[in-house]
């Protein structure tokens, strides 16, 4: 099977357009051209993609799946591009960074600036994950550094601290908790739950400590950011799970703040690198250094 990234560009154009002279004119070229790209990709594929008629063309169901493809091929072609850019105008360096929510939304941030500051023609690509995945991912190769909570020892990394934080249970003031200190994570699953969205790191977390329980979260609403759990609990909505750090300073007054009364509440973040990973990559011991000083 054989056909050219000229092929895709074409067909996906006379798919968006319906009409072949319109496809063919938005990647300069005649129609019969246009025309005999797309015969050649037909066959290359072995099914008819368009069904030709006097007025235009429409998608076939073989069509229809080639579109989706060929959109996200064209997008990734795009994306590389992009990505190798600022090589061509003198960037320096690059980083994969792979983090947990807790350290995206409440440190890294205001770290990264501080690298960025030092490091202008650096650029670091980051990606949230949950801690074991993150492990997984830097002794793999996948990312050159991770920000995990994660307690054990991992042949060939090394783990450095980096901030300690604690999750906490926020709760309507005048629901049942909201005139306690702490709670057990068993004692508040017959509540309501916001939580973040589905795949967030935070919320597989919490889903999988109530199963290990032989329970499962009431998740009331699904929200993308800690903000919007704790506006949602002040009205209250609900309950919810939140770092510590992601508190503002004006919550104290409109929610409750409880303790996790579990070891998991406690976490650790450490900054974890592959052994020997500066000579691969110059640019991870600087980052870490800078990591380690705002601790």
């Amino acid at each position: 099977m054989r056909y050219e990234l000229t092929d895709l560009k074409v067909f996906l154009a006379v798919a968006q357009e319906g009409h072949l002279s319109r496809g063919a004119r938005r990647c300069h070229l005649a129609p019969s051209s246009a025309s005999l790209r797309l015969k050649g990709l037909e066959e290359a594929v072995g099914t008819p993609l368009f069904v030709r008629h006097a007025r235009g063309v429409t998608l076939t169901q073989a069509g229809n799946v080639m579109l989706e493809h060929a959109r996200r091929c064209i997008a990734q072609l795009e994306q590389m591009h992009a990505d190798l850019q600022p090589y061509s105008k003198g960037l320096a360096g690059h980083i994969t960074l792979f983090a947990n929510n807790n350290a995206i939304s409440s440190f890294l941030p205001d770290d990264l600036a501080q690298f960025f500051t030092a490091y202008p023609a650096v650029r670091i690509t980051m990606e949230e994950r949950l801690s074991l995945d993150i492990v997984s991912a830097v002794a793999a190769g996948r990312a050159d550094v991770g920000v995990v909570a994660f307690e054990e020892e991992h042949i060939g990394l090394a783990f450095l601290p980096y901030r300690d934080d604690q999750l906490v249970l926020l709760a309507p003031l005048q629901s049942a908790l909201g005139s306690r200190r702490s709670v057990r994570f068993a004692d508040c699953l017959d509540q309501p739950f916001i939580s973040l969205q589905s795949g967030a790191a935070l919320h597989t977390y919490l889903m999988n400590h109530a199963a290990a329980l032989g329970a499962r979260l009431d998740v009331r609403v699904q929200v993308s950011g800690y903000r919007a759990i704790a506006r949602l609990v002040a009205s209250g909505a609900g309950v919810g799970v939140v770092p510590r750090s992601a508190m503002g300073r004006g919550d104290h007054g409109k929610l409750a703040c409880l303790a996790i009364e579990e070891p998991w509440a406690q976490r650790r973040l450490k900054v974890c690198f592959k052994e020997g990973i500066e000579q691969i990559n110059p640019f991870v011991p600087q980052l870490v250094s800078i990591l380690r000083k705002q601790k």
